[in-house]
Protein backbone atom coordinates (compact mmCIF):
# COMPACT_ATOMS: atom_id res chain seq x y z
CA UNK A 1 0.00 0.00 0.00
CA UNK A 2 1.20 4.02 -0.92
CA UNK A 3 -0.72 6.84 -0.99
CA UNK A 4 -0.42 10.31 0.31
CA UNK A 5 -3.15 11.69 2.70
CA UNK A 6 -5.51 14.25 0.37
CA UNK A 7 -3.66 17.74 0.46
CA UNK A 8 -5.22 20.22 3.34
CA UNK A 9 -6.61 17.52 5.42
CA UNK A 10 -6.37 17.65 9.08
CA UNK A 11 -5.92 13.97 11.08
CA UNK A 12 -6.93 14.64 14.86
CA UNK A 13 -9.18 12.67 17.40
CA UNK A 14 -12.36 12.71 19.06
CA UNK A 15 -13.58 12.05 22.35
CA UNK A 16 -16.96 12.13 24.32
CA UNK A 17 -17.13 14.23 27.63
CA UNK A 18 -19.24 11.05 29.44
CA UNK A 19 -16.64 9.01 28.20
CA UNK A 20 -13.35 10.20 29.48
CA UNK A 21 -14.14 12.80 32.32
CA UNK A 22 -15.27 10.80 35.11
CA UNK A 23 -15.95 12.80 38.38
CA UNK A 24 -19.71 13.28 37.16
CA UNK A 25 -22.84 11.10 38.73
CA UNK A 26 -25.44 13.63 37.79
CA UNK A 27 -26.26 12.47 34.49
CA UNK A 28 -28.39 10.17 32.45
CA UNK A 29 -25.71 7.45 31.90
CA UNK A 30 -24.78 7.39 35.62
CA UNK A 31 -27.87 6.44 36.68
CA UNK A 32 -28.33 3.54 33.63
CA UNK A 33 -24.92 2.13 35.32
CA UNK A 34 -26.69 2.34 38.91
CA UNK A 35 -29.53 0.46 37.77
CA UNK A 36 -27.41 -2.29 36.76
CA UNK A 37 -27.13 -2.19 32.23
CA UNK A 38 -23.57 -1.76 32.21
CA UNK A 39 -22.21 -4.97 30.60
CA UNK A 40 -18.78 -5.34 32.30
CA UNK A 41 -20.28 -3.29 35.26
CA UNK A 42 -17.73 -0.13 34.39
CA UNK A 43 -18.69 3.12 36.11
CA UNK A 44 -18.84 5.88 33.98
CA UNK A 45 -18.22 8.62 36.98
CA UNK A 46 -14.43 7.14 36.91
CA UNK A 47 -14.05 6.30 32.73
CA UNK A 48 -10.56 7.22 32.09
CA UNK A 49 -10.64 10.38 34.81
CA UNK A 50 -9.96 12.89 32.05
CA UNK A 51 -11.02 16.02 33.85
CA UNK A 52 -8.20 15.58 36.26
CA UNK A 53 -5.24 14.42 33.80
CA UNK A 54 -6.24 16.56 30.42
CA UNK A 55 -2.95 18.33 30.48
CA UNK A 56 -0.93 14.81 30.43
CA UNK A 57 -3.41 13.25 27.86
CA UNK A 58 -2.51 16.93 25.69
CA UNK A 59 0.91 16.09 26.05
CA UNK A 60 0.04 12.92 24.45
CA UNK A 61 -1.53 14.28 21.98
CA UNK A 62 1.32 16.81 20.84
CA UNK A 63 3.99 14.14 21.05
CA UNK A 64 1.82 12.30 18.41
CA UNK A 65 1.38 14.94 15.85
CA UNK A 66 -2.25 15.16 16.52
CA UNK A 67 -3.63 18.25 14.41
CA UNK A 68 -7.04 18.57 15.50
CA UNK A 69 -9.05 17.68 18.95
CA UNK A 70 -12.49 17.18 18.17
CA UNK A 71 -14.24 17.38 22.35
CA UNK A 72 -17.26 17.66 24.44
CA UNK A 73 -18.69 19.02 27.33
CA UNK A 74 -20.69 17.28 30.28
CA UNK A 75 -24.05 19.50 29.85
CA UNK A 76 -24.74 18.32 34.10
CA UNK A 77 -21.65 19.44 35.02
CA UNK A 78 -22.42 22.84 33.30
CA UNK A 79 -26.24 23.23 34.47
CA UNK A 80 -26.14 20.79 37.67
CA UNK A 81 -29.83 22.20 37.71
CA UNK A 82 -32.45 23.76 35.64
CA UNK A 83 -30.91 27.20 34.72
CA UNK A 84 -28.14 27.59 37.19
CA UNK A 85 -24.64 27.30 35.45
CA UNK A 86 -21.69 26.41 37.23
CA UNK A 87 -18.97 28.98 36.64
CA UNK A 88 -16.35 26.90 37.92
CA UNK A 89 -16.91 24.11 35.65
CA UNK A 90 -16.81 26.05 32.20
CA UNK A 91 -13.86 27.89 33.45
CA UNK A 92 -12.37 24.27 32.99
CA UNK A 93 -13.43 23.97 30.08
CA UNK A 94 -11.78 27.26 29.03
CA UNK A 95 -8.60 26.29 30.59
CA UNK A 96 -8.65 23.23 28.53
CA UNK A 97 -9.73 24.44 24.92
CA UNK A 98 -6.82 27.24 25.69
CA UNK A 99 -4.46 24.69 25.84
CA UNK A 100 -5.24 22.99 23.66
CA UNK A 101 -5.46 25.58 20.89
CA UNK A 102 -2.05 27.29 22.71
CA UNK A 103 -0.59 23.81 21.62
CA UNK A 104 -1.74 24.41 17.94
CA UNK A 105 -4.63 21.69 18.37
CA UNK A 106 -7.94 23.60 17.21
CA UNK A 107 -10.88 22.31 18.87
CA UNK A 108 -14.63 21.15 17.12
CA UNK A 109 -16.75 21.63 20.01
CA UNK A 110 -19.23 18.88 20.59
CA UNK A 111 -21.89 20.26 22.30
CA UNK A 112 -24.56 17.17 22.81
CA UNK A 113 -23.20 13.59 23.08
CA UNK A 114 -26.55 10.98 23.84
CA UNK A 115 -25.67 13.11 27.65
CA UNK A 116 -28.52 14.52 29.54
CA UNK A 117 -28.42 15.85 32.77
CA UNK A 118 -30.44 14.39 35.48
CA UNK A 119 -33.07 17.06 35.81
CA UNK A 120 -33.45 16.98 32.02
CA UNK A 121 -33.93 13.43 32.14
CA UNK A 122 -36.47 13.26 34.46
CA UNK A 123 -38.03 15.83 32.31
CA UNK A 124 -38.56 13.70 29.70
CA UNK A 125 -35.30 14.65 27.76
CA UNK A 126 -35.41 14.97 23.88
CA UNK A 127 -38.68 13.32 23.48
CA UNK A 128 -40.57 16.22 24.82
CA UNK A 129 -40.76 19.75 22.15
CA UNK A 130 -40.71 22.35 25.52
CA UNK A 131 -37.31 20.51 26.32
CA UNK A 132 -35.90 22.14 23.60
CA UNK A 133 -35.33 25.30 24.98
CA UNK A 134 -33.68 24.02 27.22
CA UNK A 135 -31.23 22.74 25.51
CA UNK A 136 -30.96 25.78 23.50
CA UNK A 137 -30.31 27.90 26.92
CA UNK A 138 -27.32 25.39 27.32
CA UNK A 139 -25.87 26.64 23.94
CA UNK A 140 -25.94 29.85 24.30
CA UNK A 141 -24.15 30.01 27.25
CA UNK A 142 -21.83 27.39 25.46
CA UNK A 143 -20.96 29.55 22.98
CA UNK A 144 -21.02 32.87 24.83
CA UNK A 145 -18.16 31.01 27.24
CA UNK A 146 -16.06 29.93 24.83
CA UNK A 147 -16.99 31.14 21.56
CA UNK A 148 -13.93 33.25 21.38
CA UNK A 149 -11.30 30.26 21.18
CA UNK A 150 -13.67 28.02 19.50
CA UNK A 151 -15.43 28.36 15.83
CA UNK A 152 -16.45 25.50 15.15
CA UNK A 153 -19.19 23.35 16.58
CA UNK A 154 -21.31 19.98 16.28
CA UNK A 155 -24.65 20.51 17.94
CA UNK A 156 -25.64 16.62 18.32
CA UNK A 157 -23.72 13.74 18.19
CA UNK A 158 -25.43 10.69 16.09
CA UNK A 159 -29.18 11.07 17.17
CA UNK A 160 -29.96 8.23 14.68
CA UNK A 161 -28.46 6.14 16.86
CA UNK A 162 -29.60 7.89 20.12
CA UNK A 163 -33.07 7.92 18.94
CA UNK A 164 -33.28 3.96 18.09
CA UNK A 165 -30.72 2.76 21.11
CA UNK A 166 -32.95 4.79 23.91
CA UNK A 167 -36.53 4.58 22.61
CA UNK A 168 -36.28 2.17 20.39
CA UNK A 169 -34.19 -0.75 20.76
CA UNK A 170 -34.27 -0.18 25.16
CA UNK A 171 -30.71 -0.41 25.18
CA UNK A 172 -30.09 2.95 26.20
CA UNK A 173 -31.17 5.31 28.76
CA UNK A 174 -34.26 6.11 29.60
CA UNK A 175 -35.04 2.68 28.28
CA UNK A 176 -37.81 3.16 26.12
CA UNK A 177 -39.59 0.98 23.42
CA UNK A 178 -41.38 3.35 21.28
CA UNK A 179 -41.49 4.10 17.42
CA UNK A 180 -43.35 6.45 17.54
CA UNK A 181 -41.44 8.19 20.54
CA UNK A 182 -37.96 7.19 18.67
CA UNK A 183 -39.59 9.17 15.68
CA UNK A 184 -40.70 12.24 17.81
CA UNK A 185 -36.90 12.06 19.37
CA UNK A 186 -35.66 11.97 15.69
CA UNK A 187 -37.93 15.24 15.00
CA UNK A 188 -37.02 17.49 18.23
CA UNK A 189 -33.47 17.05 17.52
CA UNK A 190 -33.52 18.28 14.16
CA UNK A 191 -35.73 21.27 15.20
CA UNK A 192 -33.09 21.83 17.90
CA UNK A 193 -30.31 21.45 15.48
CA UNK A 194 -31.67 23.79 13.15
CA UNK A 195 -32.45 26.49 16.01
CA UNK A 196 -28.93 25.47 17.22
CA UNK A 197 -27.30 26.35 14.10
CA UNK A 198 -29.17 30.32 13.69
CA UNK A 199 -28.09 30.57 17.40
CA UNK A 200 -24.64 29.55 17.72
CA UNK A 201 -23.87 31.58 14.14
CA UNK A 202 -25.69 35.02 15.74
CA UNK A 203 -24.32 34.66 19.20
CA UNK A 204 -20.47 33.89 17.65
CA UNK A 205 -21.21 37.18 15.24
CA UNK A 206 -22.64 39.19 17.70
CA UNK A 207 -19.05 38.54 19.68
CA UNK A 208 -17.25 39.81 16.18
CA UNK A 209 -16.73 36.45 14.83
CA UNK A 210 -18.05 35.72 11.28
CA UNK A 211 -15.72 32.44 10.48
CA UNK A 212 -18.43 30.20 12.31
CA UNK A 213 -18.79 26.81 11.32
CA UNK A 214 -21.55 24.57 12.59
CA UNK A 215 -22.81 21.32 11.66
CA UNK A 216 -23.79 17.68 13.30
CA UNK A 217 -21.64 14.61 13.44
CA UNK A 218 -24.06 12.03 11.52
CA UNK A 219 -23.57 8.20 12.24
CA UNK A 220 -23.82 6.79 8.67
CA UNK A 221 -23.65 3.11 7.37
CA UNK A 222 -22.70 1.98 4.12
CA UNK A 223 -26.24 -0.12 3.63
CA UNK A 224 -26.58 -3.45 0.85
CA UNK A 225 -28.94 -6.13 0.05
CA UNK A 226 -27.88 -9.45 1.04
CA UNK A 227 -28.75 -10.70 -2.35
CA UNK A 228 -28.46 -7.80 -4.90
CA UNK A 229 -30.79 -9.86 -6.84
CA UNK A 230 -33.45 -10.37 -4.31
CA UNK A 231 -35.84 -7.31 -4.74
CA UNK A 232 -36.82 -7.63 -1.16
CA UNK A 233 -33.39 -7.57 0.08
CA UNK A 234 -32.95 -4.21 -2.27
CA UNK A 235 -35.88 -2.80 -0.77
CA UNK A 236 -35.72 -3.49 3.01
CA UNK A 237 -31.75 -2.51 2.67
CA UNK A 238 -33.26 1.16 1.13
CA UNK A 239 -35.91 1.10 4.00
CA UNK A 240 -32.98 0.67 6.28
CA UNK A 241 -31.06 3.53 5.07
CA UNK A 242 -34.13 5.99 4.63
CA UNK A 243 -35.22 5.26 7.91
CA UNK A 244 -32.16 5.18 10.16
CA UNK A 245 -29.69 7.84 8.67
CA UNK A 246 -31.29 8.94 5.09
CA UNK A 247 -34.61 11.18 6.60
CA UNK A 248 -32.99 12.70 9.65
CA UNK A 249 -29.93 13.64 7.98
CA UNK A 250 -31.97 15.27 5.36
CA UNK A 251 -34.11 17.39 7.97
CA UNK A 252 -31.11 18.32 9.78
CA UNK A 253 -29.51 19.62 7.18
CA UNK A 254 -31.87 20.88 4.85
CA UNK A 255 -34.91 20.97 6.64
CA UNK A 256 -36.57 18.50 4.53
CA UNK A 257 -39.54 16.72 6.12
CA UNK A 258 -40.32 12.66 5.37
CA UNK A 259 -41.38 9.77 7.67
CA UNK A 260 -40.22 8.88 9.80
CA UNK A 261 -39.51 12.81 10.62
CA UNK A 262 -43.12 14.48 11.62
CA UNK A 263 -43.81 18.48 10.90
CA UNK A 264 -42.24 21.15 13.78
CA UNK A 265 -42.50 24.93 12.95
CA UNK A 266 -38.36 25.04 12.96
CA UNK A 267 -37.85 22.41 10.32
CA UNK A 268 -38.51 24.29 6.93
CA UNK A 269 -36.39 24.39 3.89
CA UNK A 270 -33.28 26.14 4.09
CA UNK A 271 -29.41 24.75 4.73
CA UNK A 272 -28.26 24.15 8.22
CA UNK A 273 -24.62 22.91 8.20
CA UNK A 274 -21.29 23.94 7.10
CA UNK A 275 -19.91 20.76 6.90
CA UNK A 276 -21.12 17.05 6.85
CA UNK A 277 -20.14 15.60 10.02
CA UNK A 278 -19.87 12.09 9.14
CA UNK A 279 -19.10 9.18 11.78
CA UNK A 280 -18.54 5.57 9.83
CA UNK A 281 -17.58 2.56 11.40
CA UNK A 282 -19.36 -0.48 8.87
CA UNK A 283 -21.86 -1.52 6.32
CA UNK A 284 -25.16 -3.82 7.63
CA UNK A 285 -25.96 -6.14 5.11
CA UNK A 286 -29.85 -6.33 4.84
CA UNK A 287 -32.46 -9.05 4.19
CA UNK A 288 -35.23 -8.36 6.09
CA UNK A 289 -36.50 -5.35 9.01
CA UNK A 290 -33.27 -6.69 10.70
CA UNK A 291 -30.16 -5.51 11.18
CA UNK A 292 -27.32 -8.39 9.59
CA UNK A 293 -24.01 -8.39 8.87
CA UNK A 294 -22.55 -10.55 6.26
CA UNK A 295 -21.21 -14.55 6.08
CA UNK A 296 -17.49 -14.62 6.12
CA UNK A 297 -16.50 -11.22 5.72
CA UNK A 298 -13.67 -9.08 8.13
CA UNK A 299 -15.37 -7.94 11.26
CA UNK A 300 -14.16 -6.35 14.35
CA UNK A 301 -13.94 -7.45 18.06
CA UNK A 302 -17.84 -6.21 18.17
CA UNK A 303 -18.55 -8.10 15.02
CA UNK A 304 -18.97 -4.87 12.57
CA UNK A 305 -18.10 -5.40 9.37
CA UNK A 306 -14.71 -4.14 8.47
CA UNK A 307 -15.13 -2.53 4.87
CA UNK A 308 -13.41 0.52 3.86
CA UNK A 309 -14.67 1.94 0.99
CA UNK A 310 -17.93 2.47 2.55
CA UNK A 311 -16.30 5.58 4.47
CA UNK A 312 -16.33 6.95 0.43
CA UNK A 313 -19.88 5.54 -0.12
CA UNK A 314 -21.54 7.52 2.61
CA UNK A 315 -19.88 10.66 2.20
CA UNK A 316 -20.48 10.40 -1.68
CA UNK A 317 -24.31 10.36 -0.73
CA UNK A 318 -24.24 13.19 2.03
CA UNK A 319 -22.24 15.67 -0.94
CA UNK A 320 -24.22 14.63 -3.70
CA UNK A 321 -27.07 15.65 -1.36
CA UNK A 322 -25.74 19.17 -0.15
CA UNK A 323 -22.22 20.44 -1.61
CA UNK A 324 -20.28 21.24 2.07
CA UNK A 325 -17.09 20.39 3.06
CA UNK A 326 -16.44 16.95 5.05
CA UNK A 327 -15.49 16.37 7.77
CA UNK A 328 -14.80 13.01 9.43
CA UNK A 329 -16.21 13.20 12.79
CA UNK A 330 -15.47 9.79 14.03
CA UNK A 331 -13.96 6.33 12.45
CA UNK A 332 -12.29 3.54 14.43
CA UNK A 333 -12.31 0.28 15.20
CA UNK A 334 -13.12 -1.98 18.32
CA UNK A 335 -9.48 -4.23 18.51
CA UNK A 336 -9.19 -4.96 22.26
CA UNK A 337 -5.39 -6.28 21.50
CA UNK A 338 -4.32 -3.50 19.12
CA UNK A 339 -4.25 -5.89 16.12
CA UNK A 340 -5.60 -4.75 12.91
CA UNK A 341 -6.44 -1.08 13.90
CA UNK A 342 -3.43 0.36 12.08
CA UNK A 343 -4.54 -1.19 8.88
CA UNK A 344 -8.23 -0.34 9.68
CA UNK A 345 -7.54 3.23 9.74
CA UNK A 346 -4.51 3.37 6.64
CA UNK A 347 -7.24 1.93 4.32
CA UNK A 348 -10.20 4.07 5.82
CA UNK A 349 -7.52 7.13 4.76
CA UNK A 350 -6.36 5.59 1.63
CA UNK A 351 -10.22 5.42 0.08
CA UNK A 352 -10.67 9.00 1.54
CA UNK A 353 -7.71 10.41 -0.32
CA UNK A 354 -8.13 8.44 -3.42
CA UNK A 355 -11.36 10.29 -3.88
CA UNK A 356 -12.36 13.49 -4.84
CA UNK A 357 -14.17 14.09 -2.01
CA UNK A 358 -13.42 17.51 -0.31
CA UNK A 359 -12.42 15.69 3.25
CA UNK A 360 -10.80 17.99 5.38
CA UNK A 361 -10.69 16.46 8.79
CA UNK A 362 -10.49 13.06 9.73
CA UNK A 363 -10.52 12.51 13.96
CA UNK A 364 -9.87 9.10 14.99
CA UNK A 365 -11.80 7.25 16.97
CA UNK A 366 -10.58 7.31 19.97
CA UNK A 367 -7.38 8.71 21.51
CA UNK A 368 -7.35 6.80 24.47
CA UNK A 369 -9.26 3.85 25.28
CA UNK A 370 -12.63 4.94 26.62
CA UNK A 371 -16.14 3.87 28.48
CA UNK A 372 -17.93 3.10 25.63
CA UNK A 373 -21.37 3.28 26.56
CA UNK A 374 -23.64 -0.52 27.59
CA UNK A 375 -19.78 -1.62 26.90
CA UNK A 376 -18.43 -0.49 29.57
CA UNK A 377 -13.96 -0.81 29.56
CA UNK A 378 -14.58 -3.92 27.39
CA UNK A 379 -14.76 -2.33 24.12
CA UNK A 380 -10.97 -0.55 23.25
CA UNK A 381 -11.07 1.63 20.52
CA UNK A 382 -8.09 3.98 21.23
CA UNK A 383 -4.67 4.65 20.21
CA UNK A 384 -3.34 5.20 23.89
CA UNK A 385 -4.19 1.53 25.78
CA UNK A 386 -5.15 2.67 29.64
CA UNK A 387 -5.20 0.35 32.58
CA UNK A 388 -8.36 1.61 34.27
CA UNK A 389 -6.51 0.35 37.37
CA UNK A 390 -4.31 2.79 37.69
CA UNK A 391 -5.30 5.13 34.70
CA UNK A 392 -1.56 4.69 33.28
CA UNK A 393 -1.64 5.87 29.49
CA UNK A 394 0.80 3.84 26.51
CA UNK A 395 0.54 4.75 23.54
CA UNK A 396 0.07 1.23 21.45
CA UNK A 397 1.20 0.07 18.02
CA UNK A 398 -1.64 1.85 16.19
CA UNK A 399 -0.86 5.26 17.98
CA UNK A 400 2.53 4.73 16.73
CA UNK A 401 1.49 4.09 13.36
CA UNK A 402 -0.60 6.88 13.40
CA UNK A 403 2.37 9.52 14.75
CA UNK A 404 4.90 8.34 11.89
CA UNK A 405 1.80 8.68 9.27
CA UNK A 406 1.07 12.17 10.25
CA UNK A 407 4.83 12.67 9.75
CA UNK A 408 5.24 11.14 6.47
CA UNK A 409 2.20 12.67 5.28
CA UNK A 410 1.02 9.16 4.17
CA UNK A 411 1.89 6.08 4.01
CA UNK A 412 4.14 4.06 1.87
CA UNK A 413 4.94 0.24 1.41
CA UNK A 414 7.71 -0.05 4.58
CA UNK A 415 4.98 1.43 7.05
CA UNK A 416 2.65 -0.36 6.08
CA UNK A 417 4.51 -3.62 6.56
CA UNK A 418 6.10 -2.60 9.87
CA UNK A 419 2.17 -1.83 11.17
CA UNK A 420 -0.23 -3.10 8.63
CA UNK A 421 0.53 -5.83 7.31
CA UNK A 422 -2.04 -7.86 10.04
CA UNK A 423 -5.00 -9.98 8.40
CA UNK A 424 -9.11 -9.10 9.74
CA UNK A 425 -10.66 -11.40 12.29
CA UNK A 426 -13.42 -13.08 10.12
CA UNK A 427 -17.37 -14.22 11.18
CA UNK A 428 -19.07 -16.85 9.90
CA UNK A 429 -22.28 -15.61 10.11
CA UNK A 430 -25.03 -15.01 8.27
CA UNK A 431 -27.09 -11.53 8.07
Amino acid sequence: MNFQLKNGMLLGAASAATQIEGGDQNNNWYAWYRQGYIKDGADPSVATDHYNRWREDLALMRDMGVQCCRMGVEWSRIEPRDGVFDEAAIAHYREEIQALSDAGIPVLLTLHHFNNPLWLEERGGFAERDNITCYLRFVRKMVESVGDLVSEYITINEPNVYAFNAYLAGAWPPGRKSFLEMGRVMTNMAAAHIEAYGLIRKTRLQMGFRNTRVGVANHLRAFAPKDAGNPLHRFWAERAEELFQGSLTQAMCMGKVSFPIGKHPSIVPGRYCDFHGVNYYTRSTVSGPADGVAKNCPVNDLGWEIYPQGIVEVCEKVYGMLKRPIYITENGTCDNEDRFRARYIAEHLKALSESSLPVERYYHWCFCDNWEWVEGGSARFGLVHVDYENQKRTVKRSGEFYRRMIQAGGVDEALYGEFCDTPYPTNGEDA
